[in-house]
């Protein structure tokens, strides 16, 4: 079987090819930990693949509750998506606990 104009990246089942006595053979780049690659998927997919590149993290938010426990969070953005196979993105969202402390915060009302 060929993987000529069939990379896959992740596990993706329908993305096969006819193999060895009627077998299907994958072009997949989960093919490799299952050892079920088609003869050709390094030459044609692997040299082709491109791994996920993200930009730098943006600030963090303010803390979303002014008075007490609340959250933090920040992103930042893909600028390069993984192609045929290559390595996924990484998480492009973090959130972490605050404590908000408006100079209101103590005063009765």
């Amino acid at each position: 079987g060929s993987c000529r104009h069939r990379c896959c990246p992740g596990r993706n089942n329908a993305c096969w090819a006819p193999g060895a006595r009627r077998a299907h053979c994958y072009c997949d780049s989960y093919c490799q930990r299952t050892g079920d690659c088609c003869r050709d998927y390094l030459a044609m997919c692997r040299r082709a693949a491109v791994g996920c590149a993200v930009g730098p993290w943006g600030p963090w938010s303010g803390c979303s509750s002014p008075c007490g426990v609340g959250s933090r969070a920040r992103s930042r953005q893909v600028t390069v998506p993984p192609r045929h196979g290559g390595d996924p993105c990484p998480d492009l969202k973090q959130r972490r606990g605050c404590l908000g402390q408006h100079p209101t915060c103590g005063t009765a009302k």
